[in-house]
Protein backbone atom coordinates (compact mmCIF):
# COMPACT_ATOMS: atom_id res chain seq x y z
CA UNK A 1 0.00 0.00 0.00
CA UNK A 2 1.36 3.38 -1.02
CA UNK A 3 1.79 6.09 1.59
CA UNK A 4 1.49 9.79 0.77
CA UNK A 5 3.10 13.14 1.54
CA UNK A 6 -0.24 14.52 2.82
CA UNK A 7 -3.79 13.44 3.60
CA UNK A 8 -7.24 14.98 3.36
CA UNK A 9 -9.42 13.48 6.07
CA UNK A 10 -13.17 13.19 6.55
CA UNK A 11 -14.57 13.50 10.08
CA UNK A 12 -17.85 11.71 10.89
CA UNK A 13 -17.55 8.00 10.18
CA UNK A 14 -13.78 8.28 9.81
CA UNK A 15 -12.55 9.80 13.09
CA UNK A 16 -15.75 9.59 15.13
CA UNK A 17 -19.37 8.50 15.09
CA UNK A 18 -21.49 11.24 16.62
CA UNK A 19 -19.86 11.85 19.99
CA UNK A 20 -17.92 8.57 20.05
CA UNK A 21 -14.32 8.27 18.80
CA UNK A 22 -13.54 5.52 16.32
CA UNK A 23 -10.90 3.10 17.55
CA UNK A 24 -7.44 3.94 16.23
CA UNK A 25 -8.37 7.41 14.96
CA UNK A 26 -6.61 9.41 17.67
CA UNK A 27 -3.48 7.25 17.35
CA UNK A 28 -3.48 7.79 13.58
CA UNK A 29 -3.62 11.58 13.88
CA UNK A 30 -0.98 11.46 16.61
CA UNK A 31 1.22 9.54 14.18
CA UNK A 32 0.75 12.14 11.45
CA UNK A 33 1.66 14.85 13.94
CA UNK A 34 4.74 12.95 15.18
CA UNK A 35 6.02 12.40 11.64
CA UNK A 36 5.16 15.97 10.53
CA UNK A 37 2.91 14.69 7.75
CA UNK A 38 0.62 17.51 6.54
CA UNK A 39 -3.11 16.78 6.80
CA UNK A 40 -6.36 18.69 6.54
CA UNK A 41 -9.80 17.89 7.89
CA UNK A 42 -12.32 18.36 5.08
CA UNK A 43 -15.95 18.60 6.17
CA UNK A 44 -19.27 19.41 4.53
CA UNK A 45 -20.57 20.74 7.84
CA UNK A 46 -21.13 24.46 7.27
CA UNK A 47 -22.51 25.14 10.75
CA UNK A 48 -19.16 24.95 12.56
CA UNK A 49 -16.13 27.22 12.47
CA UNK A 50 -12.62 25.72 12.32
CA UNK A 51 -12.32 26.50 16.04
CA UNK A 52 -15.51 24.51 16.70
CA UNK A 53 -14.12 21.54 14.78
CA UNK A 54 -10.86 21.68 16.73
CA UNK A 55 -12.81 21.72 20.00
CA UNK A 56 -14.83 18.69 18.89
CA UNK A 57 -11.69 16.78 17.96
CA UNK A 58 -10.06 17.67 21.27
CA UNK A 59 -13.05 16.15 23.08
CA UNK A 60 -12.18 12.75 21.58
CA UNK A 61 -8.44 13.05 22.16
CA UNK A 62 -7.34 14.41 18.79
CA UNK A 63 -4.98 17.39 18.66
CA UNK A 64 -5.69 19.68 15.70
CA UNK A 65 -5.31 23.32 14.69
CA UNK A 66 -7.89 25.63 13.06
CA UNK A 67 -5.55 26.07 10.09
CA UNK A 68 -5.94 22.34 9.40
CA UNK A 69 -9.72 22.56 8.93
CA UNK A 70 -11.49 23.15 5.60
CA UNK A 71 -15.27 23.48 5.79
CA UNK A 72 -17.85 23.83 3.03
CA UNK A 73 -18.61 27.28 4.46
CA UNK A 74 -15.00 28.39 3.96
CA UNK A 75 -14.91 26.97 0.43
CA UNK A 76 -18.21 28.71 -0.37
CA UNK A 77 -16.87 32.05 0.86
CA UNK A 78 -13.71 31.62 -1.20
CA UNK A 79 -15.71 30.69 -4.29
CA UNK A 80 -17.92 33.77 -4.10
CA UNK A 81 -15.15 36.22 -3.20
CA UNK A 82 -13.03 34.96 -6.11
CA UNK A 83 -15.95 35.56 -8.49
CA UNK A 84 -17.13 38.87 -7.06
CA UNK A 85 -15.22 40.44 -4.15
CA UNK A 86 -17.48 42.22 -1.69
CA UNK A 87 -20.64 40.63 -3.12
CA UNK A 88 -23.97 40.87 -1.32
CA UNK A 89 -25.34 37.58 -0.01
CA UNK A 90 -28.60 36.32 1.42
CA UNK A 91 -27.84 33.19 3.43
CA UNK A 92 -29.68 30.40 5.13
CA UNK A 93 -27.34 28.80 7.65
CA UNK A 94 -25.65 28.91 11.01
CA UNK A 95 -22.87 30.93 12.60
CA UNK A 96 -20.11 28.95 10.88
CA UNK A 97 -21.37 29.97 7.47
CA UNK A 98 -21.97 33.60 8.41
CA UNK A 99 -18.51 34.01 9.92
CA UNK A 100 -16.90 32.46 6.83
CA UNK A 101 -18.79 34.76 4.47
CA UNK A 102 -18.16 37.96 6.43
CA UNK A 103 -14.57 36.94 7.07
CA UNK A 104 -14.06 36.83 3.30
CA UNK A 105 -15.32 40.40 2.99
CA UNK A 106 -18.80 39.51 1.71
CA UNK A 107 -21.84 41.56 2.70
CA UNK A 108 -24.48 39.31 4.31
CA UNK A 109 -27.87 41.01 4.05
CA UNK A 110 -31.43 40.19 5.06
CA UNK A 111 -32.66 41.23 1.63
CA UNK A 112 -33.88 39.61 -1.59
CA UNK A 113 -31.98 42.07 -3.82
CA UNK A 114 -28.56 40.43 -3.58
CA UNK A 115 -25.82 38.99 -5.79
CA UNK A 116 -25.86 35.51 -4.27
CA UNK A 117 -28.12 33.20 -2.29
CA UNK A 118 -26.29 30.64 -0.16
CA UNK A 119 -28.06 27.73 1.51
CA UNK A 120 -26.29 25.91 4.33
CA UNK A 121 -27.62 23.65 7.05
CA UNK A 122 -29.94 25.61 9.34
CA UNK A 123 -31.69 23.81 12.18
CA UNK A 124 -33.84 26.92 12.68
CA UNK A 125 -35.12 26.85 9.10
CA UNK A 126 -38.58 28.33 8.52
CA UNK A 127 -40.91 29.30 5.70
CA UNK A 128 -39.85 32.95 5.73
CA UNK A 129 -36.18 32.09 5.13
CA UNK A 130 -37.05 29.73 2.28
CA UNK A 131 -39.35 32.36 0.78
CA UNK A 132 -36.67 35.05 0.78
CA UNK A 133 -34.11 32.69 -0.74
CA UNK A 134 -36.56 31.65 -3.47
CA UNK A 135 -37.49 35.24 -4.33
CA UNK A 136 -33.84 36.33 -4.41
CA UNK A 137 -32.98 33.54 -6.85
CA UNK A 138 -36.01 34.43 -8.99
CA UNK A 139 -34.69 38.00 -9.12
CA UNK A 140 -31.39 36.83 -10.55
CA UNK A 141 -29.15 36.03 -7.57
CA UNK A 142 -26.64 33.25 -8.19
CA UNK A 143 -27.81 30.18 -6.25
CA UNK A 144 -25.18 28.32 -4.22
CA UNK A 145 -25.51 25.45 -1.77
CA UNK A 146 -22.73 24.47 0.62
CA UNK A 147 -23.35 20.74 0.04
CA UNK A 148 -25.86 18.26 -1.31
CA UNK A 149 -25.99 15.78 1.62
CA UNK A 150 -29.67 14.72 1.79
CA UNK A 151 -29.46 13.64 5.43
CA UNK A 152 -27.21 13.92 8.48
CA UNK A 153 -26.63 11.28 11.17
CA UNK A 154 -27.89 12.24 14.61
CA UNK A 155 -28.57 10.31 17.80
CA UNK A 156 -32.26 10.01 16.83
CA UNK A 157 -31.45 8.71 13.33
CA UNK A 158 -30.88 10.28 9.93
CA UNK A 159 -32.34 13.80 9.87
CA UNK A 160 -32.84 16.22 6.93
CA UNK A 161 -29.52 17.46 5.62
CA UNK A 162 -28.62 20.53 3.64
CA UNK A 163 -29.42 18.88 0.34
CA UNK A 164 -33.00 18.47 1.51
CA UNK A 165 -33.27 22.14 2.50
CA UNK A 166 -31.67 23.22 -0.75
CA UNK A 167 -34.17 21.18 -2.77
CA UNK A 168 -37.05 23.37 -1.54
CA UNK A 169 -35.46 26.46 -3.08
CA UNK A 170 -34.45 24.49 -6.19
CA UNK A 171 -38.01 23.35 -6.86
CA UNK A 172 -39.60 26.69 -5.95
CA UNK A 173 -37.23 28.84 -8.01
CA UNK A 174 -36.81 26.30 -10.84
CA UNK A 175 -33.07 26.87 -10.55
CA UNK A 176 -30.30 24.35 -9.90
CA UNK A 177 -27.66 25.51 -7.41
CA UNK A 178 -23.90 25.38 -7.62
CA UNK A 179 -22.77 22.87 -4.98
CA UNK A 180 -19.47 23.54 -3.20
CA UNK A 181 -18.88 20.69 -0.72
CA UNK A 182 -17.87 17.07 -1.27
CA UNK A 183 -18.09 15.38 -3.76
CA UNK A 184 -17.79 18.59 -5.81
CA UNK A 185 -14.39 20.04 -6.61
CA UNK A 186 -14.42 23.57 -5.06
CA UNK A 187 -13.88 22.36 -1.49
CA UNK A 188 -11.20 19.90 -2.60
CA UNK A 189 -9.41 22.53 -4.68
CA UNK A 190 -9.28 24.82 -1.66
CA UNK A 191 -7.68 22.02 0.38
CA UNK A 192 -5.15 21.22 -2.34
CA UNK A 193 -4.29 24.91 -2.70
CA UNK A 194 -3.48 25.00 1.01
CA UNK A 195 -1.21 21.94 0.79
CA UNK A 196 0.70 23.16 -2.28
CA UNK A 197 1.60 19.59 -3.30
CA UNK A 198 1.26 17.62 -6.51
CA UNK A 199 -1.96 15.62 -6.68
CA UNK A 200 0.02 12.38 -6.84
CA UNK A 201 1.33 13.09 -3.34
CA UNK A 202 -2.09 13.51 -1.68
CA UNK A 203 -4.84 11.02 -0.78
CA UNK A 204 -8.41 11.50 0.45
CA UNK A 205 -9.50 9.36 3.42
CA UNK A 206 -13.18 8.77 4.17
CA UNK A 207 -15.93 6.29 4.90
CA UNK A 208 -18.73 7.42 2.58
CA UNK A 209 -18.25 6.56 -1.08
CA UNK A 210 -20.72 9.06 -2.56
CA UNK A 211 -19.13 12.08 -0.87
CA UNK A 212 -15.64 11.34 0.48
CA UNK A 213 -14.36 8.88 -2.10
CA UNK A 214 -16.07 10.55 -5.05
CA UNK A 215 -14.59 13.91 -3.98
CA UNK A 216 -11.12 12.45 -4.37
CA UNK A 217 -11.98 10.77 -7.67
CA UNK A 218 -13.52 13.97 -9.06
CA UNK A 219 -10.45 16.08 -8.24
CA UNK A 220 -8.02 13.41 -9.48
CA UNK A 221 -6.32 12.16 -6.33
CA UNK A 222 -6.01 8.68 -4.80
CA UNK A 223 -8.63 7.60 -2.29
CA UNK A 224 -8.54 5.49 0.88
CA UNK A 225 -11.87 4.06 1.98
CA UNK A 226 -12.11 3.17 5.68
CA UNK A 227 -14.61 0.48 6.64
CA UNK A 228 -15.69 2.26 9.84
CA UNK A 229 -18.69 4.23 8.61
CA UNK A 230 -21.53 4.16 6.11
CA UNK A 231 -20.18 2.42 3.00
CA UNK A 232 -19.11 -1.20 3.37
CA UNK A 233 -16.01 -2.69 1.76
CA UNK A 234 -18.19 -4.74 -0.60
CA UNK A 235 -20.20 -1.70 -1.68
CA UNK A 236 -17.11 0.44 -2.23
CA UNK A 237 -15.22 -2.14 -4.28
CA UNK A 238 -18.29 -2.89 -6.42
CA UNK A 239 -18.47 0.70 -7.71
CA UNK A 240 -17.61 1.46 -11.34
CA UNK A 241 -14.68 3.49 -10.03
CA UNK A 242 -13.62 1.87 -6.75
CA UNK A 243 -11.40 3.59 -4.17
CA UNK A 244 -7.67 3.18 -4.61
CA UNK A 245 -7.62 1.28 -1.32
CA UNK A 246 -10.20 -0.02 1.15
CA UNK A 247 -8.88 -0.65 4.65
CA UNK A 248 -10.40 -1.95 7.86
CA UNK A 249 -9.47 1.13 9.90
CA UNK A 250 -6.88 3.87 10.28
CA UNK A 251 -4.60 1.61 12.31
CA UNK A 252 -3.82 -0.23 9.07
CA UNK A 253 -2.69 3.00 7.40
CA UNK A 254 -0.69 4.09 10.44
CA UNK A 255 1.21 0.80 10.38
CA UNK A 256 2.10 1.38 6.72
CA UNK A 257 3.26 4.92 7.45
CA UNK A 258 5.40 3.76 10.38
CA UNK A 259 7.12 1.20 8.15
CA UNK A 260 8.30 3.99 5.89
CA UNK A 261 9.70 6.24 8.63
Amino acid sequence: MKTYQAYLIDLDGTLYRGSQPIEGAAAFIDGLNRFDIPHLYVTNNSTKSPEDVVEKLASIGIEARPAEVVTSAMATADYISSEKPGATVYMIGDTGLKSALTGAGLDVKDDIEVDYVVVGLDEQINYEKLTKATLAVQRGATFISTNKDPSIPKEQGFLPGNGSLTSVVTVSSKTEPIFIGKPETPIMQKALDLLQLDKSEVAMIGDLYDTDIMSGINIGIDTIHVQTGVTSKEEALAKDVPPTYSIENLTVLLNEIEKGQ
